[in-house]
């Protein structure tokens, strides 16, 4: 049964619960020829203005830039046994500007939610590090599934598709 909810709000909780848990994120970018490309990453997540906002410390590797010019829509799903899982549609932006790294570094310490997060110094020496790469995550639309039961709640922003 799927239910769509107008307010990110109502759906928040369960959102943040099932991704603390998880943690991990199979990301999906689109090749020119519109092929998927999925990796395990390890975003972040905030609640910006009542709307979910992503960020992505990461590597800019050849790929991952070139899928992300040419098609910026990528999604990143979350799956745990017994059903749990969690689709986030997103528009995804490089990010250059330093206060924004700083920010981004903060909220992996800090861990959005508690669990999904890391010490990005475990692979960047700062937030200055040239090998430090941000994607902004603009998200248009969540779905999260709970159990066995697959009972789904669906939010999608108005403004995005």
């Amino acid at each position: 049964m799927t239910v769509r909810v107008r307010s990110f709000a109502v759906i928040e909780n369960e959102f943040n619960a099932s991704i603390g848990r998880i943690g991990y994120a199979t990301m999906v970018t689109v090749d020119a020829k519109g092929r998927p490309r999925t990796r395990v990453l390890i975003p972040v997540w905030e609640n910006v203005d009542g709307r979910p906002l992503g960020w992505l410390a990461t590597y800019r590797t050849p790929v991952k830039a070139a899928h992300i010019a040419g098609n910026p829509h990528t999604n990143f799903s979350y799956w745990m046994p017994g059903n749990d899982s969690v689709a986030v549609d997103t528009v995804a932006e490089w990010v250059d500007d330093l206060d924004v790294k700083r920010h981004v570094w903060d909220l992996y310490r800090r861990t959005s939610p508690p669990g999904a997060g890391y010490d990005l110094g475990d692979f960047w020496r700062s937030p200055a590090d040239p090998k430090l790469h941000v994607l902004r995550l603009d998200t248009w639309r969540v779905q999260v599934i709970r159990g066995m039961d697959l009972r789904s709640r669906i939010w999608q922003a108005t403004d995005k598709a």
